[in-house]
């Protein structure tokens, strides 16, 4: 017989409260499960939700079907009723376990999902089959009913997962409308499912079963559950403050671990009683050693680390610590097990809880190699970073302090100022590089130099260096120290494959004759050291007041000089040189003359060197050139003269870039056929031979001519005399001057010419006085002759004059020949 059914839909409503109660509870469960950390608390709350949540599931599929009221009384089977819900707590606890992971995969999502529903599923329909009457299922109701069960679940599992650690009112919301959508979800299966039966009483036989007031029931299984969910979600809220205190504490826990394990600083902790309970892991780096050597020991493991000189300071240092409980500083040093030290900078802490010191920190930090660093940095600042010497800045504290002892012991000293000669040379020819490799040859020269003797060495700037002598009698030791450093300074230097000889000048003032302060001694052996620059360099000289006067008066010349070019003080004299066989002049050597205005004929060695040191050596060389060039075109006009001129070159000029620039603009200003111009050049050349050479050479392809002036005074080799086209040797006057009576100069004066004939240059003797030099030359096969037999240099027109009344007027049109 077909059973009508008709719904209580108070119940019903009823049960939809119920599902979206228990789909809230769910929600809510599922960040305790998942905030467990221990296994234990795991599973109490995973038994717990399951329980609650599977319940609350059970409830409402048991209040649904109370809701439904057939047309004749029915009873139901008590195995069935109990058997649907132990598989609505089974599925619940399926969905728990779904969700407490860290990340919820697609296929963990749909495997949970396929469970849950159908756990779902087998609860709501063996639930139905506790009904003693025959149920015929619609099979597009019933499939709809499991699909929606599964679909529902699958939800369910998303919003629980997602919402499980959310604790803001924001997350309430978002918890309340996921409850009821699960809710709806969860209602809709059951009443599907509902509406896929069919009843029908059972006509066979009869069956006992228990008897129910469905509506009463209804009432006392929703009230009940509603009960135990706001118990257990109470008791949730309760447990997550509980909860979310003890997350603090473990968390607040951990950040300490972490920061005592992994602080780069040596920590070591110490109880009140003095003994070590705990090293971390950068302590036990620091001193090699495992952290069982620390673990329960005393004090005393520790201080056995200490270096042995500083054990006592830090034996106190830790003692007191202990003992006064204050923060307390320590800089010091400790064995490496490798055998090395680590220099430390430490600390100590006091560990107080409710006013009561626990502990003690002893916090070490590493400092080596920021101690390096500023050690480094103070020898920077007081030592010169090229040659590890003293700096100026330390050379005057040391100075000072010389002079303090001075004072109180009538210990005198002496300073010496060093200045390297021709270095702004090779800085310029050779660049900065083989500046600075040129200049730390000289610092070992000099360290050489001062072995034995006491003495301070240092760089004051660029190519000077100061010395600071002790010794008694002080004059006679700083007498030694300037030989030595003089005799060792111009030993030959081999830069960029080539032998560069350089020399020193060095100044020595005294104390206390000379001065009694750092400024006045070092101000002092400076004026010495650059007399010795104005007499020839290569040497040392004492301070005297007559170097203040001089130096006085090089800067009065130097600043006169300067304005010599633009008031016309410059001029040209002329020294004619001459074919004594021929009685003919071959050409004329053009040398600056200078008329000071109030000094009146100032001599060219006055002031040269004056110029080379200022550096106007370039613009007074150029004014040379040009009124030299200018003087012989006007004679090639006025007087037909066919012969060269001939003017000096400086070593500053000849390895000046621009040279060749102005030399070939001068010839086209004057219109001088760059035949009749002759360069004279010296053997400061080869001390950068490969630059002059190109020089040279350009200047040859123009059609000028190059003589080799003072040949044999400098410290050239003979192969230069085949890399550079030199056409005629100048014999120096030193030679020529004591050749009638020297035999050696006499011997030296044959060879030149001899070798010069054979190499097919040219010779000129200059400096010949008397007739018996003149001999002597000819017979040797010397007849270019320049110097005061024939004539000292003139005016232009005085050597006009000369030319007339002493040599043959016959134009000089063969004298390049």
């Amino acid at each position: 017989m077909h059973l009508h059914a008709t719904y209580n839909y108070s119940l019903v409503f009823l049960s939809c409260l119920i599902a979206v109660s228990a789909s809230y509870a769910a929600l809510d469960l599922t960040g305790r499960v998942s905030a467990a950390k221990a296994f234990k608390n795991r599973i109490v709350w995973l038994l717990c939700g399951a329980l609650l949540i599977g319940t609350g599931i059970w409830s409402m599929h048991f209040v649904g079907m109370l809701a439904v009221t057939l047309s004749e009384p029915i009873t139901y089977h008590m195995n069935w009723i109990v058997v649907s819900y132990i598989v609505a707590i089974a599925a619940s606890a399926i969905a728990l376990q779904a969700v407490s992971v860290a990340r919820l995969s697609l296929k963990r999502h749909l495997s949970g999902a396929l469970l849950l529903g159908t756990g779902i599923a087998a609860m709501h329909y063996s639930g139905m089959a506790a009904m003693h009457v025959q149920i015929r299922y619609d099979p597009f109701w019933f499939a709809l009913s499991v699909l929606i069960a599964m679909a529902a679940s699958y939800v369910a599992l998303a919003f629980a997962f997602h919402f499980r650690s959310a604790n803001s009112w924001i997350s309430v919301l978002y918890k309340l409308g996921g409850g009821v959508l699960m809710g709806a979800a969860i209602a809709g299966m059951h009443y599907t499912g509902m509406i896929a039966a069919h009843f029908e009483m059972n006509a066979h036989s009869e069956v006992a079963g228990v008897g129910m007031n469905q509506e009463m029931l209804a009432y006392f299984v929703a009230a009940s559950t509603f009960v135990a969910m706001a118990i257990a979600i109470a008791v949730s809220i309760l447990g997550h403050r509980l909860s979310s205190k003890d997350h603090a504490l473990y968390e607040h826990n951990k950040w300490y671990i972490s920061l005592y394990e992994n602080h780069t600083d040596g920590i070591v902790t110490i109880d009140t009683k003095g003994v070590i309970v705990d090293v971390n892991p950068a302590f036990v780096n620091m001193t090699g050693r495992s952290a069982e050597y620390f673990l329960h020991q005393p004090l005393i493991g520790i201080i056995g680390l200490f270096v042995e000189e500083q054990r006592g300071k830090a034996s106190l240092w830790l003692i007191y610590a202990l003992k006064d409980a204050q923060v307390k500083r320590l800089e010091s040093a400790i064995n490496h097990v490798s055998g090395h030290s680590v220099n430390l900078s430490a600390m100590s802490v006091p560990v107080t809880i409710d006013d009561e010191v626990k502990g003690i920190y002893f916090i070490f930090r590493d400092i080596t190699e920021e101690k390096k660093s500023k050690e480094q940095i103070q020898h920077l600042a007081y030592h010169d970073e090229l040659t590890s010497l003293p700096n100026r800045r330390l050379v005057n504290l040391m100075l000072d302090k010389a002079i303090q002892r001075s004072e109180s012991s009538a210990d005198n000293f002496a300073v010496l100022v060093i200045d390297i000669d021709r270095f702004k040379l090779i800085n310029d020819l050779l660049g900065h590089a083989y500046g600075d490799q040129f200049l730390l040859q000289v610092t070992d020269r000099l360290r050489q130099a001062a072995v034995g003797m006491n003495v301070t060495i240092g760089r004051m700037g660029g190519d000077e260096f100061a010395v600071i002598c002790h010794g008694d009698p002080i004059e006679s030791a700083a007498v030694r120290a300037a030989e030595r450093i003089i005799e060792a300074v111009q030993i030959p230097y081999r830069l960029k494959d080539n032998d560069f000889y350089v020399s020193a000048s060095v100044g020595i003032a005294l104390y206390p004759e000379h001065g009694d302060s750092v400024e006045d001694l070092l101000k002092k052996a400076d004026s010495a050291m650059y007399d010795v620059k104005r007499n020839g360099k290569n040497g040392y000289c004492f301070y005297s007041e007559q170097l203040d006067e001089n130096l006085l008066g090089k800067l009065e010349l130097e600043s006169d000089l300067r304005k010599a070019i633009e008031r016309n003080e410059l001029m040209l004299h002329y020294q004619p040189q001459i074919n004594a066989e021929q009685n003919r002049i071959i050409g004329v050597e053009a040398l600056l003359r200078w008329t000071h205005p109030d000094k009146g004929l100032v001599p060219p060695g006055q002031f040269i060197t004056v110029a080379e040191e200022a550096g106007i050596i370039g613009d007074i060389g150029a004014w040379v050139l040009r009124e030299a060039c200018r003087q012989m075109k006007q004679w090639q006009t006025q007087y037909g003269w066919q012969v060269p001129v001939s003017v000096n070159l400086s070593s500053q000029q000849l390895l000046d870039d621009r040279l060749v620039d102005l030399v070939a603009a001068v010839l086209r200003e004057t219109e001088l056929d760059p035949a009749y111009l002759e360069l004279e050049i010296t053997e400061s050349i080869m001390m950068d031979a490969s630059r002059a050479s190109s020089i040279l050479q350009k200047l040859m392809e123009m059609g000028i001519r190059f003589s080799l002036d003072d040949f044999g005074t400098g410290y050239s080799s003979l192969s230069y005399l085949r890399m550079f086209p030199i056409e005629r040797l100048k014999i120096d006057r030193t030679f020529v001057q004591e050749i009638t009576t020297n035999e050696d100069d006499r011997a030296i004066v044959e060879t030149i010419i001899s070798m010069a004939h054979h190499l097919k240059m040219n010779v000129i003797a200059e400096g010949v006085e008397t007739k018996e030099q003149l001999q002597l030359l000819l017979d040797n096969g010397c007849d270019e002759i320049q110097g005061y037999y024939y004539s000292k240099p003139l005016a232009a027109e005085e050597l006009v004059r000369y030319v007339a009344d002493n040599l043959d007027e016959r134009p000089m049109n063969d004298s390049l020949g």
